[in-house]
């Protein structure tokens, strides 16, 4: 037959034999079996100092990620609370000027509910009529001018003949006094509305008064023709 001849294994293989016979051969620091390979992977050796190494690195990430993962949670603790708004103090001067709460008007005649009636600031005989009710049916309103602002403390006769003044009363055709007029009382002379009443009562505070009616010509809005029509109307305290 055939004669088969052994295979010569060569150097490198014999190198590899020869390495691994050294690391596993023990030497004069060896305690216990094997030698420098398997005591690389003993708990003191090279290998298993680098293990701990790691695994103590792994677990540090592990705590920041669930740290950082609580905080996100969370959302970074409560929002401050915004302080609450504090009122706005108004000025001493414009809480003087507060215009009363109402005018109170006493009402008689043939109206649905005759007597006192509260209506607010700048009301009017229309504005007092609604709050009685309105006049009864068949009444003369042909004596009301609807359209007038009234005052308070003023009485309003709706379809009878209002009462004679007292004797003392003034007149109706009294001049109004520039000094001590309110300002729907200055409302209700000739070419004086709302906001001219409320100029010339503040032209009397910063002034000090009235000492002539030609002063009303210094009121803003006042001009020669107005003044005209005014000088008969007005007197000075």
């Amino acid at each position: 037959m055939f004669e088969q001849s052994a295979r010569d294994p060569g150097s490198p293989v014999n190198d590899r034999l020869s390495w691994l016979a050294d690391q596993l051969s023990p030497d004069a620091s060896t305690v216990g079996p094997g030698g420098r390979l398997i005591r690389r992977w003993l708990p003191g050796g090279p290998a298993g100092t680098g293990r701990r190494r790691w695994a103590l690195a792994g677990v540090l990430a592990a705590v920041v990620v669930i740290v950082l993962g609580a905080v996100a949670l969370v959302g970074g603790g409560p929002a401050p609370e915004p302080p609450p708004a504090l009122p706005s103090a108004r000025p001493a001067a414009e809480a003087r000027a507060a215009p009363p709460a109402g005018l109170v008007i006493s009402v008689i005649g043939r109206v649905r509910s005759p007597g006192l009636v509260t209506v607010p600031q700048g009301a009017r005989v229309a504005d007092v009529l609604r709050a009685v009710g309105g006049p009864e049916p068949g009444a003369d309103m042909g004596a009301l001018n609807l359209a007038r602002k009234v005052t308070d403390g003023e009485q309003l006769a709706v379809g009878v003949p209002a009462p004679p003044p007292p004797p003392d009363a003034p007149q109706a055709d009294a001049k109004v006094d520039l000094n001590t007029a309110t300002a729907d009382q200055l409302d209700t002379l000739p070419g004086v509305g709302e906001v001219m009443a409320k100029r010339i009562v503040q032209w009397r505070t910063d002034h000090g008064g009235f000492t002539k009616v030609e002063q009303l010509r210094d009121v803003d809005g006042i001009g020669e023709s107005k003044f005209q029509k005014l000088r008969e109307k007005v007197t000075v305290g």
